[in-house]
């Protein structure tokens, strides 16, 4: 059994937050909630769902791109929403995405409040490496 990895990349945002950005374990890839941070600055940029989302799949592009893997390897996405009327607006964003790799991951949403820093969403991925 291989022993879990911690993971984090200074490429991707860093919240400061007791946590890592990813941990690595028998070739599976567990991503942390990303939101809407610039991986540029680390600074919460709040707006539309479309825009915090396109945020929030940048981060888990780098993340797993540093990791050694790619969006094509999602096993599963499990997404968080402020309100759950917004669900058609991201899904849009991520069927642009899912499109790109030709993969139909299962899916998982839910409406919490509130998430943090006053974000629209978060998303938890599970990936698979190799």
């Amino acid at each position: 059994m291989e022993k879990k990895k911690v993971f984090q990349t200074d490429k991707a945002a860093v919240t400061g937050g007791p946590y890592s950005q990813a941990i690595i374990h028998n070739g599976i890839i567990y991503v942390s909630g990303q939101g809407a941070v610039d991986p540029q600055t680390n600074e919460i940029k709040l707006g539309s769902v479309e825009e915090e989302a396109g945020l929030a799949l940048e981060n888990l592009r780098i993340i797993l791109q540093e990791a050694g893997s790619s969006m094509d390897k999602v096993l599963t996405i499990t997404v968080y929403l402020l309100d759950i009327e917004e669900y058609t607006r991201f899904n849009e964003i991520y069927k642009n995405i899912s499109m790109k790799t030709a993969r139909r991951e299962p899916v998982s949403r839910q409406a919490v409040s509130p998430l943090t820093q006053g974000s629209k969403l978060q998303r938890l991925l599970v990936f698979r490496r190799q």
